[in-house]
């Protein structure tokens, strides 16, 4: 699991298009190909035998005599958890062999760049189109250097070469019959390759609908760009976090205020101004389009460079208002507003939390509901999150040890519903999903790439209970959570009553280029699931969200190709494919300035927003160069 840049990248950082690359791939680099896959047995979709390995290995062949036991059971397989501390959590499945995973040398990425601070970038929400985003991963695609995939592997010869192809282009026929019997129930139509097409010429299916979902597939998936706002000019870095989507509108935060443009012209609607500088949204939005931001009192000046965000109100997304706006003081008492980190919306309660205080208002009016209670125990809500439900973070304890409390409230009134207490270690806990209730953590600090996440757990929100514990092996899965902030987790989706993650980029079949899958946990047992959806070589597969039972995700594309839109069958992972973005090279460009670990991204009814969350000032290496905040597709 990556983790994005505390601190953004210079603002002259390059392009993430490799200099005159060519629209034709390059040599290979030294390295070699990449490591074969085999298909699991019994296609994509059915519970395949032990072991379960997202990227597709399968055992050894069993010997003629059974091996010794071993000394120690291999730790950190797929769906493998730990034992636990005797009366600390529920015992988790039994191990399954053979899990490994594909560590990767972390390569230099190209794209934008992420916004200064502590916010993170949040998840799509199930109910309610947001801006979901995620994590900054390295650009790939191209050669790199030091063997296949970047990983210094060895150079295959001439001849192993030839032998390797021929043995992948077999399994890939066989696969490929495997998977047509395994899906095929309508004559094969829409059927799904590795790499997500529909198989027909740009277009959409006889049968455009979607099992599970909302979303159609539409006559054409091949999209246009349908309009480009520019970056506004700044001296420094400016946060423009937030973006939304009505029927009517897509909603996006500016240097000055909110902004709202026809979905499919960009004509703007309408502008809000705002005080100060935006300092984070809610991901969620309300059915009558209201959400929630928090921003700064003023702009910043010379005696105060940095003003409070202590600010909360409530944007009507399709009226274009500031409906409301306030600061709140302590509950211990005093005249000074409250800082906050965070806000979130569940319902009609708008919830704001951080380190100095936290409280609750009416969505519709502002009016104060609750404030969370303080004591000398040094105790506080660390943030919230919202969406179905309202959970909250509390912490108490010292700086040095801390002790994490996970409680699911009742909106109205801020009392607790229920309780659980973080083991020991955690520093901080990340919400996923409040229905389910899903808690990421990393527990003392195990997790090693600044992901945030060594574990999920999946409670019972109307006892507190852990149901089970999900060791999540960072070499190995690509979910990422905010350091600090409770509802900044991303590179994720949950539904169906599992939490679908990626898992890192690797080798594929392809002699250069990384590739990945998306595979499924359940959340009553913890166990692997044995179905995935693979990205394709050369490509990477992102979860934006949940559209009922499936998924729909972000296929990034090589640097020769432009990126797609597709949707995941939650129970069979079939991929369809929604959205296929032009190849042309200015327009490439543009897409991929877009680092999908800061970008905030959104698609609708055939229509996909990529934009900034931050701006920068101009790049002194090509100070002429057309940058975008927004860059919109629509296949109509």
């Amino acid at each position: 699991m990556t983790q994005p840049p505390q601190q953004p990248p210079h603002p002259d950082e390059p392009s993430n298009t490799p200099p005159g690359a060519p629209n034709t791939p390059p040599a290979p680099p030294a390295g070699g190909f990449g490591a074969p896959q085999d298909p699991p047995p019994g296609g994509f979709g059915q519970p395949t035998p032990p072991p379960a390995d997202p990227f597709g290995k399968q055992p050894p062949a069993a010997p003629q005599q059974p091996p010794a036991a071993p000394q120690d059971a291999p730790a950190g397989g797929y769906g493998t958890p730990p034992p636990p501390a005797p009366g600390s959590y529920p015992t988790p499945p039994a191990p399954q062999p053979n899990g490994y995973g594909y560590p990767q040398a972390q390569q230099p990425g190209y794209g934008y760049p992420q916004g200064p601070g502590q916010h993170g970038r949040p998840g799509m929400p199930q109910q309610a189109y947001g801006y979901p985003t995620q994590p900054m991963q390295p650009q790939y695609g191209a050669p790199q250097p030091g063997g296949s995939g970047g990983t210094g592997g060895k150079k295959f010869s001439t001849q192993m070469q030839i032998i390797v192809a021929a043995a992948v282009a077999v399994v890939l026929i066989i696969g490929a019959g495997v998977i047509y019997a395994a899906t095929s129930g309508d004559g094969g139509k829409d059927e799904a390759s590795s790499s997500g097409s529909t198989g027909g010429e740009g277009k959409g299916g006889e049968d455009s609908g979607l099992a599970g979902g909302s979303e159609k597939v539409p006559a054409n998936t091949k999209s246009k760009v349908a309009f480009q706002v520019p970056q506004p000019v700044v001296k420094d870095i400016v946060q423009v976090e937030g973006s939304w989507l009505t029927d009517k509108a897509y909603v996006k935060t500016g240097i000055d205020g909110i902004n709202g443009y026809d979905r499919d012209k960009g004509t703007k609607l309408w502008s809000v101004p705002l005080p100060g500088e935006m300092c984070t949204t809610s991901r969620h939005v309300s059915k009558d389009y209201k959400t929630a931001i928090l921003f700064r009192e003023t702009k910043p000046t010379k005696e105060k460079k940095y003003p409070a965000c202590d600010q909360v109100g409530v944007i009507d997304l399709a009226a274009g208002k500031l409906l409301w706006s306030k600061s709140v003081t302590s509950a211990t008492g005093g005249d000074r507003p409250v800082t906050f980190d965070e806000v979130t919306l569940s319902g009609t309660t708008v919830a704001a939390g951080g380190t100095s205080g936290g409280a609750a208002f009416k969505l519709a009016d502002g009016a104060e509901l609750w404030k969370p209670k303080t004591g000398a125990d040094g105790c506080y809500d660390r943030g919230y999150a919202g969406g179905e439900a309202l959970a909250v973070v509390r912490k108490c304890g010292t700086y040095d040890s801390p002790q994490l409390t996970v409680q699911a409230l009742n909106p109205t009134t801020g009392a607790p519903l229920s309780s659980y207490q973080m083991p020991a270690g955690v520093e901080y806990a990340h919400i996923v999903s409040t229905k389910p209730l899903v808690v990421a953590a990393d527990v003392g600090d195990t997790a090693g790439d600044g992901s945030g996440i060594s574990d999920f757990f999946s409670l019972d929100a109307a006892t507190g209970k852990l149901k089970v514990r999900i060791p999540a092996d960072a070499e190995k899965y690509a979910g990422d959570c905010d350091s600090t902030e409770v509802e900044k987790c991303q590179n994720m989706a949950v539904g169906n009553n599992r939490l679908y993650l990626p898992t890192e980029r690797h080798d594929g079949t392809s002699e250069y280029g990384d590739t990945n899958e998306v595979v499924a946990f359940d959340l009553d047992t913890g166990k692997l699931l044995g179905g995935r959806a693979d990205a394709g070589d050369r490509n990477i597969l992102t979860p934006l969200r949940m559209d009922g039972t499936s998924i729909i995700a972000y296929k990034e594309a090589p640097y020769d190709k432009g990126g797609q839109v597709v949707s995941i069958d939650g129970e069979t992972f079939k991929q369809t494919t929604l959205m296929e973005n032009p190849d042309d090279e200015a327009i490439r460009k543009a897409e991929k300035r877009f680092s999908v670990g800061s970008a905030e991204l959104l698609y609708s009814d055939g229509q996909f927003y990529m934009a900034a969350p931050a701006v920068h000032k101009p790049s002194s290496y090509s100070p002429d160069e057309k940058v975008y905040l927004v860059v919109a597709y629509g296949t109509g």
